[in-house]
């Protein structure tokens, strides 16, 4: 304020106009700093919301059974094969069904997909546990994925801001999640509709052809009644 200059007019335009000159730069470069930082925000964001996603998705992946076999069988697809032909060749009618063999197969494939995206995502502790997992799954060992389970939900809960779980709650180990067999039941209700749909297809034929018929003999029976009538009247007027 000390070299403002108010004596005369130019003067004073000039100063006003290097007020608002500075101003506006100054409104500028908060703007700028601003956006910088909204947008490094949203970005840090969308990161934890990734990561988080991509987490939860392995936790269910690895934690969804708490019954039944909680080990990952390590067979790969060659031996499984293998063992699936034996059982075909054994079997008296050929028959035998493959889904215990095609089944783990799945869940192996599920487990060592969740634990890559654990190895990239996680913490320190959580990469060193899917690391120390994907090793005894590569040297052809069970592998059971309990502790690496309760490292994810306590992570993922403490992210959420979520209540810790209860000391004197007793959680039963868990284990892979066991996969469902949908794709025959979707078949089988395809199949359904479509006999549905046929069979729709054929009564409406037969209701149009019942339909054909009676309209068919109304109009022979309605004829030979006109005709009848046109010969009793041309009688009647003959006598």
């Amino acid at each position: 304020m000390r070299n403002l200059d108010f004596s005369s007019l130019p003067a004073l335009l000039s100063t006003l106009f290097g007020l608002a000159l500075i101003t506006l730069i100054g409104v500028g470069v908060r703007l700028l700093a601003m956006q910088t930082i909204q947008q490094r925000r949203e970005r840090e964001n969308r990161q934890i919301n990734e990561r988080l996603r991509t987490l939860i998705a392995a936790y269910k992946t690895l934690g969804g059974s708490f019954t039944g076999n909680l080990a990952v069988d390590p067979t790969h697809l060659g031996d499984l094969r293998r063992r699936a032909a034996s059982i075909d060749a054994d079997a008296a009618d050929g028959g035998e069904p493959k889904t215990n063999s095609d089944r783990a197969r799945r869940v192996r494939d599920a487990v060592e997909a969740a634990l890559s995206d654990i190895i990239l995502l996680g913490t320190e502790e959580q990469v060193r546990l899917a690391a120390k997992a994907a090793g005894e799954l590569a040297a052809g060992r069970p592998v059971h994925t309990h502790e690496l389970v309760v490292t994810l939900r306590d992570f993922i809960r403490q992210v959420l801001d979520l209540d810790v779980v209860p000391g004197d709650v007793a959680i039963p180990k868990q284990g892979p999640a066991r996969p469902s067999a949908s794709g025959g039941r979707g078949k089988g209700d395809g199949g359904a509709k479509d006999d549905a749909r046929q069979g729709g297809g054929k009564g409406g034929g037969g209701m149009a052809a019942g339909a054909g018929g009676l309209g068919f003999g109304a109009g022979v029976g309605s004829g030979l009644g006109v005709g009848s009538a046109a010969d009793d009247e041309s009688e009647h007027h003959h006598f």
